[in-house]
């Protein structure tokens, strides 16, 4: 008789249903794993065997045999080890026979019988409850589990014998409830920052409409304090967008305790990342820092000392929210709808910015500009604020602390948002909300110029040799300016700053 027993197999942040079928026939004794295992799968002949022995449960001395089916899907992680034991202690009697129809497994098990924590059970959970099944889970993802839905069946133990004596019905297991971690009060806040008004308003900016940003300034100039405390202004996490960043936290194994939390999140790489380690990739085809950083802020610190093949890597990923991973026998698609915050210095030096300083490279500008070309015009083209960030000088740093904190532009930054995501469920694309998402077809009805404004962006599109992209993305920015002042047409001024924060990039084009 086989035993059959429902677990999964993860692509990208998607989980494939598995069937593990376990046999136990007359034979020699033998314990085989078959099914396209991996080494971690097929160690778990020894796990299974150690922690039935632990829970007082001997195999018999017959033939096992262990097919993970479909048997063409590859099949990596230490979770299959839960439902193997569990098939097992059925197909021996150790438990009722159909104790585990309509539920789904995964768990890691410890040679004393315990269960451990796993990645990718949050998926898992959701997939199951998309089958009408419950789940059997490591307790100390629970937690994790719940979020999946009020109504799926979640049994999560700390070890084979509680499992067991669930089922028995001498030990129930109550159902865990979600959770949310705390928010930790952070100490960073844009009141900390002196001078920078240009830069902190283009911090709002950015944050009101989702939009990539560029800061080009001298060392020390505050470049990093400022992306440092965009997520003090970023709005929590909504519902949708949380169960989306804690799918891919989950399958990275960066869920902690179980339990998800609703602030975005802040990734910043060093610039020696591989371009596995920004996109996606490895033997496994994991989640890169692009993804983990999806509904939140990437900060690319040092912008030009990155790999340039790394850096050009990015630019399918920022253009359409997503990220495919192909390999050999992988080919997954994680998402990656980030806000790209960049910061570098003007030259190799970083001085040229500075007053009467001569290069001993050169001339200043040519040393700038050669120092900025390492970023690619079509990446460039992709960012659509680009500002300069001067250096503080004494008399700022003397001066009290600002009158305007995160929490006022973080107020404002809400405000903008609620109307971008009514006026996109308004016209029929509730998918998108923000304004840096929206498709080019939708700026004809919502970002519509006054008469004005259209014979200035006529003028400037010709003048700067915006290309289409470029185009669109003025007036992406400028219907986020118009929204932060609450106006429903976008006006003359409103596209006229959102041209000045182009203008850094335009030069340093035509500079190089």
């Amino acid at each position: 008789m086989v035993q059959h027993v429902s677990t999964v197999a993860f692509e990208g942040i998607d989980a494939r249903a598995v069937d593990v079928q376990v046999q136990v026939s007359p034979g020699l004794p033998a314990f085989a794993v078959v099914g396209l295992a991996d080494k971690a799968v097929s160690e778990a002949r020894e796990r299974v065997r150690s922690a039935l022995i632990a829970s007082g449960l001997a195999l018999p001395a017959r033939r096992i045999t262990v097919n993970l089916a479909p048997a063409d899907l590859p099949k990596e992680g230490s979770h299959y080890d839960l439902p193997i034991a569990l098939g097992l202690m059925a197909a021996i009697g150790a438990i009722p026979g159909d104790a585990l129809a309509g539920f789904t497994v995964l768990g890691e098990l410890g040679l004393d019988g315990s269960i451990a924590p796993v990645a990718g059970v949050l998926p898992a959970a959701i997939a199951a409850n998309a089958r009408d099944e419950g789940l059997i889970c490591p307790a100390a993802c629970g937690s994790e589990a719940a979020w999946a839905s009020p109504d799926i069946q979640i049994i999560a133990a700390r070890s084979l014998i509680q499992i067991a004596n669930h089922f028995k019905g001498t030990q129930l297991l109550s159902r865990p409830q979600p959770r949310v971690h705390e928010a930790e009060s952070s100490t960073l806040d844009l009141r900390d920052i002196k001078g920078q008004e240009s830069a902190k308003r283009a911090l709002e900016i950015a944050a009101a409409g989702g939009h990539h940003l560029l800061m080009v300034g001298s060392p020390g100039a505050g470049k990093s304090m400022l992306a440092a405390r965009l997520p003090s202004i970023l709005p929590p996490l909504s519902p949708a967008e949380l169960l989306e960043v804690s799918m891919i936290a989950s399958v990275a194994g960066e869920i902690r305790d179980g339990a998800l939390t609703a602030k975005r999140p802040f990734r910043a790489p060093h610039h020696s990342a591989s371009m596995a380690a920004l996109t996606g990739g490895g033997i496994k085809a994991r989640p890169g820092e692009i993804s983990l950083a999806h509904q939140g802020v990437l900060f690319l610190d040092e912008l030009p000392e990155f790999d340039p093949r790394v850096l050009d890597s990015l630019r399918a990923p920022l253009e359409t929210g997503e990220v495919a991973v192909s390999r050999a026998n992988h080919r997954v698609t994680y998402p990656a709808r980030v806000m790209l915050v960049a910061a570098m210095n003007p030259c190799r030096c970083g001085r040229a910015y500075e007053p009467g300083y001569a290069c001993k490279r050169g001339r200043v500008e040519r040393c700038s500009a050669d120092y900025q070309s390492r970023i690619s015009g079509p990446l460039l083209d992709r960012i659509d604020l680009r500002i300069e960030v001067p250096a503080v000088t004494a008399a700022d740093l003397i001066l009290p602390p600002a009158a305007e904190g995160s929490a006022e532009v973080a107020a404002r930054v809400a405000a903008a948002r609620d109307v971008q995501r009514q006026r996109y469920a308004a016209i029929g694309l509730p998918q998108f909300r923000t304004n840096a998402e929206a498709p080019a077809a939708a700026l004809e009805a919502t970002a519509q110029p006054d008469s004005a404004g259209l014979k200035l962006l006529r003028d400037a599109a010709e003048t700067m040799r915006l290309s289409a992209r470029g185009y669109h993305r003025v007036l992406r920015v400028a219907r986020t300016l118009a929204d932060l002042d609450g106006a429903d047409k976008i006006g003359r001024l409103h596209l006229a700053e959102a041209l000045s924060y182009r203008a850094l990039g335009e030069d340093v084009r035509r500079a190089a």
